[in-house]
């Protein structure tokens, strides 16, 4: 892939080259999905406060279960976001050292930082999951429900974010086949 000069006449970074197959597709239709679930669920978190904000200064009945409800939402939203973080490459980065770098290392560093998202993904799965079934028989105070339910966006961020790290590695690799470099 050639660099192209960006409006300031430097060279700008690569455009990542997506196939257009229904594996692609499919990937970004769950991040969307993941995006959907996690606004839904800070919609429900500011209308469960609201109901605190209510419940406690006008019917003066605070209700305790909004805490624990809002704790495990906000486990959604950050599992969730920080698995689309990956497939969108918008998540924390420093990466003004890696372009500033000659081709070569830029792209091994690329793939580098790709790899270590997917094994790190890996672990979140396989520990994510083993906190899902050792956490099956214990309740959520308040809510009645295992905290299980607590434990699973790690094992689907971490699933996710295999997947997606493995998408952009094939991309990349597809890419410098079909670019010739």
């Amino acid at each position: 892939m050639a660099n192209v000069h960006d409006d300031t006449g430097e060279l700008a970074p690569p455009a990542p080259v997506h196939r257009s197959n229904a594996v692609e597709r499919a990937l970004d239709l769950i991040a969307w999905l993941c995006m959907l679930v996690a606004g839904i669920a800070l919609v429900v978190i500011i209308v469960t406060f609201g109901w605190l904000v209510y419940g406690r200064y006008i019917l003066d009945d605070t209700p305790t279960w909004v805490e624990q409800l809002s704790l495990l939402l906000v486990s959604y939203i950050t599992f969730l976001g920080a698995a689309v973080g990956v497939r969108r490459n918008t998540h924390l980065s420093i990466d003004f050292i890696r372009e500033g770098l000659p081709m070569l290392p830029r792209e091994v560093m690329r793939y580098l930082s790709d790899l270590f998202v997917l094994v790190f993904g890996s672990f979140m799965a396989w520990e994510g999951w083993v906190l899902v079934m050792f956490n099956t028989d214990r309740p959520i105070p308040m809510l009645d429900i295992a905290e299980s339910w607590r434990a699973l966006p790690v094992c689907i961020c971490g699933v996710l974010m295999v997947a997606f790290a493995a998408s952009n590695i094939i991309n990349r690799a597809f890419a410098r086949l079909v670019g010739g470099e």
